[in-house]
């Protein structure tokens, strides 16, 4: 593409990302929970996992298109409910979910969204998804699920794994906080970074528009604490369409959850950034799929960065994945074509490596997996 900064890879889309965006929006984007030790292990989980090509296979006619509940995507990925994404660009929020609309992938409406979640619904023309966190006493939450029932939405992305928001340094030595507040630090941060400032001020600060929009405050640190079973049995008894777990590591709560009527599990970690010392969960998808059976759909998010990361997700259970972060970095590298541009880059990765391991579709991945390598152990 004449006059668009080529992306070859994640690495590509982060370090031109990192040049754009203050200090503050890229560590709120990029940084993980504590030292970033649950983040590495997970990544290390992954590059771990081997594939097996194969030969003298005709793989010539290749299919990436996979079936999700309503939506019969083009490609075999989806795009994470994220807060903010407008301060990756503005109108952030909408290029992902034309994006969506124009692979026919479900793109995750976060409840902190800076676009409403009646405008992100119409611009993905239905292919999204609403994802709901509990807060407080739980009532402003059940506001939220009628305000999606009534805006169309077909699928409820219930995110498990926040009952406090994770203690991520990074973001607190800049002192990200929403709504902004400018100090010196801040001010000489956006001062230095001129092109990502100037067109914040001509476009307004990015806001979290269903609260703002409905006339109330949403305080992304206040505890989730008092979220339970009994409430998640409220919650299915209320929402009568899709109903997604996301943020599951647990055999135990998976078994307990397909108990409960969920539509879908989503193993996840929310991309390193609550518990610090958790376990990959990229081995978690595989030991939870052996445990709930291949009745029950398995989504994956956390770590993923190419096409070989969604092959490696499906080999080892998923029946859908999810980007995160990585489609914020392209946004931020270029717009809405540098986003085009990873997502094809992606897509041809997928294609690609199905086409070294044999496989003409996303189906039977399982097999084309061997054992990771052995790491020493540790004196």
């Amino acid at each position: 593409m004449f006059g668009v900064t080529q992306i070859h890879s994640y690495e590509d889309a982060r370090a031109l990302a990192r040049k754009y965006l203050p200090w503050m929006v890229f560590d709120y984007i990029d940084g993980a929970a504590g030292e970033g030790i649950g983040e590495a292990m997970n990544l290390s989980a992954l590059r771990d996992i081997c594939l097996q090509p194969r030969v003298l296979v005709n793989v010539k006619e290749r299919n990436l298109g996979v079936r999700v509940f309503e939506h019969v995507g083009k490609i075999p990925f989806g795009i994470s409910p994220m807060g903010m994404c407008n301060l990756s660009r503005p109108g952030g929020d909408l290029m992902l979910a034309r994006m969506a609309a124009k692979n026919k992938i479900p793109v995750g409406v976060s409840t902190v969204a800076s676009t409403s979640l009646e405008k992100m619904i119409e611009m993905a023309d239905g292919h999204a998804w609403f994802q709901l966190y509990f807060s407080g006493d739980g009532s402003g939450t059940t506001k939220l699920v009628e305000r999606a029932k009534a805006a169309g939405y077909r699928t409820l992305i219930m995110t498990l794994d926040v009952p406090e928001v994770g203690r991520r340094p990074r973001e607190l030595r800049r002192g990200f906080k929403m709504p902004f507040q400018i100090g010196p630090l801040q001010f000489a941060d956006f001062a230095l970074h001129p092109r990502w400032s100037v067109s914040s001020l001509v476009h307004g600060k990015p806001r979290l528009a269903n609260f703002t929009e409905a006339g109330f405050e949403f305080d992304r640190t206040e505890s989730r604490a008092a979220a339970d079973w009994s409430f998640f049995d409220r919650l299915r008894d209320q929402w009568d369409g899709n109903l997604v777990a996301k943020g599951v590591t647990s055999i135990e709560d998976a078994i307990s959850l397909k108990a409960a009527g969920v539509d879908a599990i989503q193993v996840s970690t929310h991309g390193g950034r609550q518990l610090d010392s958790a376990r990959p969960p990229i081995l978690a998808l595989r030991d939870i799929r052996q445990a709930v059976g291949n009745s029950l759909p398995l989504f994956y998010d956390t770590g993923l960065r190419s096409g070989e990361d969604v092959v490696k997700a499906y080999a080892m259970g998923a029946d859908f994945v999810f980007f995160g972060r990585a489609m914020q970095f392209a946004i931020a590298a270029g717009g809405e074509a540098s986003l085009a541009q990873y997502c094809d880059l992606v897509a041809k990765d997928i294609s690609l490596t199905l086409a070294q391991i044999g496989k003409t579709d996303m189906s039977g991945l399982a097999q084309s997996l061997v054992q990771p390598k052995a790491r020493p152990t540790p004196i």
